[in-house]
């Protein structure tokens, strides 16, 4: 029994010799001095999230629509109006000396189903319809709100940079981020039909508390 157990012991030295020559001898042996289970070491606090600005620089959908619309805004350098500084300036008294105007980007079908009281209509895809009676009116205010349906609509915005090419100095132009939609949500005014014509929805003030206050 001692002798066969001598005998295991001697055939298994020489195996593990062998085993470990050969190991040494070929290129895709294993290093004996490295960790191959090392322990899972958590990212530190100075790196970026994948998810906070995406390949092209854009803010990505995870984000708060607002701040994507003014991210948006900035990178084609216009100005973003909240729906607090749109209201005021509707009911600013400049607005009916023709110094403060609102242009609806949309098309025709919408413009017709509401929008702002006194809106001037500019569809930008179809803008020679619009743009010369548009021009002389802008060249005359002190501000100029452009809007559309709000959200991922960017016609606003194709809009206001078509006015800023026809020569409307930039900083009298600001986007409206929030559009018709937020409009309608707040139950503003909202005028059916051509521009002026008498069609005005008004709110209902004792039970709409969206208005803001402009005291």
């Amino acid at each position: 029994m001692k002798r066969v157990l001598l005998e295991a012991i001697l055939v298994g030295g020489i195996g593990l010799m062998l085993s470990l020559v050969a190991n040494a001898l070929s290129p895709l042996g294993l290093s004996l001095s490295r960790n191959y289970f090392p322990a899972t070491v958590a990212p530190t606090t100075n790196e970026v999230p994948a998810t906070s600005i995406n390949a092209g620089g854009n803010i990505p959908d995870t984000q708060a629509p607002a701040v994507k619309v003014a991210a948006r805004l900035q990178q084609k350098g216009l100005k973003l109006a909240t729906g607090t500084r749109v209201y005021q300036l509707f009911q600013d008294p400049r607005r009916e000396q023709g110094l403060v105007i609102f242009i609806d980007a949309r098309d025709n079908t919408h413009y017709q189903q509401g929008h702002i009281p006194g809106a001037w209509q500019l569809d930008y895809y179809h803008y020679e319809a619009y743009l010369a009676a548009v021009l002389p009116v802008c060249m005359m205010s002190q501000e100029i709100v452009v809007y559309c349906n709000g959200g991922d609509c960017e016609d606003s915005e194709f809009t206001a940079l078509l006015l800023r090419d026809a020569q409307i100095p930039l900083e009298k132009i600001m986007v409206y981020g929030g559009g018709m939609a937020e409009w309608q949500t707040n139950g503003w005014p909202i005028e059916t039909g051509g521009r002026n014509s008498g069609w005005v929805t008004q709110p209902d003030m004792t039970t709409n508390t969206s208005a803001p206050s402009l005291k």
